[in-house]
């Protein structure tokens, strides 16, 4: 019987051996298996997210290149919109000296104007003046001996004769114009009269001609008797 024990002692001892070593080589090569399928799992992951921050990177990377396009287009919208208020102001000043011009042009238009009408106002006149004399010449020249010529420049010379009892043909004469202003000038007296300036006032204030050259034919007469 003890040796029957010590058989079964022997063979149990044995038996725990044997599985020993076979649970430790099993749980050795599911250990080593994990281990293998851990480091696949990491490195599939390590692959996985290197190329996951590899596409990052290139995102921030064109991120940035957009920005700074964006900023070159921002800085270029901002010079051109500068260059056009330039011109606008421009354009606006421009505008505000051809409106300066034509109002310029229009005042010089109405000046213009009014200053052909005066002259034509003095013009016509004038023209009555003129006339005037002229209708009256045969009217003098019958009663007062006056004869009346037109000589260059515009200009009337009353010729008086009949005035000297000594030589009734000796001539008296005055030159008689119409100046800018519209008014009677005598530009020649020929003998002098003293009183001529007055004379020449006093038609310019009554307009009465007719009056004017009697009363230079009467200045004439009283020279004669000098």
């Amino acid at each position: 019987t003890e040796d029957e024990i010590a058989l079964f002692e022997r063979d149990m001892k044995e038996f725990w051996i044997q599985f020993k070593i076979s649970y430790s080589t099993e749980q050795i090569n599911q250990t080593s298996a994990l281990r293998d399928l851990c480091k696949e799992t990491i490195e599939a992951l390590t692959e996985k997210w290197s190329k996951k921050l590899k596409e990052e990177d290139l995102m921030i990377e064109k991120i940035q290149e957009c920005n700074s396009e964006i900023l070159q287009q921002s800085k270029y919208v901002a010079e051109k919109e500068e260059q056009l208020t330039e011109i606008k102001s421009k354009l606006n000043q421009e505008e505000e000296q051809q409106k300066n011009l034509a109002d310029s042009i229009q005042e010089l238009k109405e000046e213009l104007t009014k200053k052909m009408e005066i002259k034509s106002s003095k013009n016509e006149a004038a023209k009555e003046k003129v006339e005037r004399v002229s209708k009256i010449k045969t009217l003098f020249k019958e009663r007062l001996g006056l004869e009346m010529r037109r000589i260059p420049d515009e200009q009337l010379q009353f010729i008086f004769r009949h005035i000297d009892h000594k030589d009734p043909d000796k001539p008296y004469m005055f030159t008689l114009s119409i100046n800018k202003q519209g008014d009677y000038e005598v530009t020649s007296c020929t003998p002098p009269l003293d009183c001529i300036a007055e004379l020449q006032l006093k038609l310019r204030e009554t307009n009465n001609f007719s009056a004017f050259v009697a009363n230079i034919r009467k200045a004439f007469t009283a020279l004669s008797y000098k």
